[in-house]
C-alpha cells in the first residue's frame, strides 16, 4: 500500500550570512536541501526531524525523479524512491496525519546542500579541497537554522538512523529544550575502535586514488576506484554475511579494466565489485570523505562540554528515549546501544530499549518496517 505522497519536491533553505564552523573556519553562506511530509500544525509542535544515514539524502519518502535536473547525474534511479518510504505516511511508523517529518541533506552533502562540489561564491569555482571540515555540531546547527527559519522552536521528536543517530544525540544533548522525544536507531555514544579502523581504511582508499588530487578533481577524472573500494569496505558491515551470500548472483562478471593479475572467479567477489561500482554513479567522493570524518571525529563529551556521560544526559531528564538495537548488526554492534541505555539509566532519563531480532544486519532499519513501527508509533503518540 502506498503512502500517497507521489512526486515529492525538494525545497531549499538559503542561509545568506557567514556561518561559523566548530573547527574555526567560516562558510560565507550555505544552502540546505530538504523535504517535508505531512503538515506543520498551527502550534508548530508536531515536527519530527529525521537524520539520514551515511550515504542517504533528504529524500526519505515518496518519489522524486528530479525532473528539473537539480541534483545532476548523481541522482540515479536508485535515489528515486524515498529511503524510509515504508516508515513515513498515514498510519505508518511516523504517521503524517499527525506529524510533519522534515529530512535534510547534510551540510557537506551532494544532493542539493552546500558541499565540496558546490561553487564557492568567492571564486565561482567548486570548493573541492577548500571546503572546510564539518563536524556533527555544524550539521546540527545548520539544520537548527532551518528550523528557526520555519518558526519551529521545539521538535516533537528527532529520529536518527546509524550515523544519523549520532547527530540526533548531538542535537538532543546540546539543545535539550528543543526536543521532547529522541529515537536513536542502531547507533552509539562513542565511535568504536573497529569503526575507527574501518573509517580510516575507507578514507585511505579514496585519498590514495591518484584521481582524487586532494579533492580537486571536478575538472578531470573522478576517483571512482577509490570510492568503489571504500564502499566495498563499508558494505560488508551494513548487511549480514548471509544476506550477501543470498544476493550474490550465480553468474560471475569479470571487469576487464579493474584488475590485471587477479581474476574474479566467484559470485561473491563479483557481487562486492558490483556494489562498489554502482555506488560511484550516485555519490561524490569528497562528500563521502567529509561525512566519514564527521563520524570519525564524533565526540559527545567534547561537543557538549561535559566531563562525563551522566552530566551529558542529566540535562535530558525531561526527554523520552526509544533506543533500537539490531541483533545481527556488525556496523554498530548491539553492545554500543546497551552502553547508551546504561548511561540514560544512570542519569535517570526515561527510556525504552528494543532489540530487533533480524537476520538482515545493520540495514534492517531500512528494510523491515514491521519490526519498528509499533514501538515508534507508541512512543511518538504518547500512549
Amino acid at each position: 500500500m502506498g503512502n500517497g505522497f507521489g512526486q515529492i519536491k525538494t525545497q531549499f533553505y538559503e542561509h545568506r550570512e557567514p556561518f561559523q564552523l566548530a573547527g574555526g573556519d567560516t562558510l560565507p553562506e550555505f544552502r540546505l536541501a530538504y523535504q517535508t511530509y505531512g503538515e506543520i500544525n498551527a502550534a508548530k509542535d508536531n515536527v519530527v526531524l529525521l537524520f539520514h544515514a551515511l550515504s542517504g539524502s533528504q529524500h526519505a519518502a515518496g518519489t522524486n525523479t528530479d525532473p528539473e535536473g537539480v541534483f545532476g547525474p548523481l541522482w540515479t534511479s536508485e535515489c528515486h524512491q524515498g529511503w524510509w518510504d515504508e516508515f513515513i505516511g498515514p498510519g505508518r511508523a511516523v504517521d503524517t496525519d499527525r506529524f510533519c517529518v522534515i529530512c535534510v541533506n547534510y551540510l557537506g552533502g551532494c544532493y542539493g546542500s552546500t558541499g565540496p562540489a558546490s561553487l564557492d561564491p568567492r571564486s565561482g569555482q567548486p570548493y573541492g579541497a577548500q571546503f572546510p571540515q564539518v563536524s556533527a555540531s555544524d550539521i546540527v546547527d545548520s539544520q537548527l537554522a532551518l528550523l528557526d527559519h520555519l518558526g519551529i522552536d521545539r521538535l516533537h521528536a528527532v529520529i536518527g538512523n546509524s550515523v544519523g543517530g549520532l547527530l540526533a544525540l548531538n542535537l538532543a544533548t546540546r539543545y535539550p529544550d528543543r526536543v521532547a522525544i529522541v529515537i536513536p536507531v542502531a547507533t552509539a555514544i562513542e565511535v568504536s575502535h573497529l569503526q575507527h579502523i574501518l573509517i580510516l581504511e575507507q578514507i585511505l582508499a579514496i585519498e590514495n586514488d591518484p584521481h582524487f588530487r586532494g579533492g580537486d578533481y571536478y575538472e578531470g577524472e573522478s576517483p571512482d576506484r577509490g570510492l568503489a573500494l571504500a564502499r566495498m569496505i563499508s558494505h560488508k558491515t551494513f548487511i549480514s554475511l548471509s544476506t550477501i551470500q543470498r544476493r550474490a548472483r550465480r553468474e560471475v562478471v569479470r571487469p576487464e579494466d579493474q584488475l590485471s593479475w587477479f581474476k574474479i572467479e566467484s559470485p561473491l567477489e563479483s557481487y562486492m565489485l558490483h556494489q562498489g561500482n554502482k555506488f560511484v554513479t550516485r555519490f561524490d567522493a569528497n562528500t563521502y570523505v567529509r561525512i566519514l570524518d564527521v563520524w570519525q571525529k564524533f565526540d559527545l563529551l567534547q561537543q557538549t562540554g561535559a566531563d562525563d556521560y551522566t552530566a551529558v544526559f542529566q540535562r535530558c531528564r525531561h526527554q523520552k528515549y526509544l533506543v533500537f538495537s539490531i541483533s545481527s548488526d556488525v556496523c554498530f554492534y548491539p553492545d554500543q546501544q546497551r552502553e547508551l541505555v546504561n548511561e540514560l539509566q544512570a542519569a535517570e532519563v526515561p527510556n525504552m530499549y528494543i532489540t530487533v531480532h533480524s537476520s538482515k544486519g545493520h540495514d534492517s532499519f531500512l528494510l523491515e518496517p514491521d519490526l519498528y513501527t509499533p514501538h515508534i508509533n507508541y512512543t511518538l503518540n504518547g500512549v
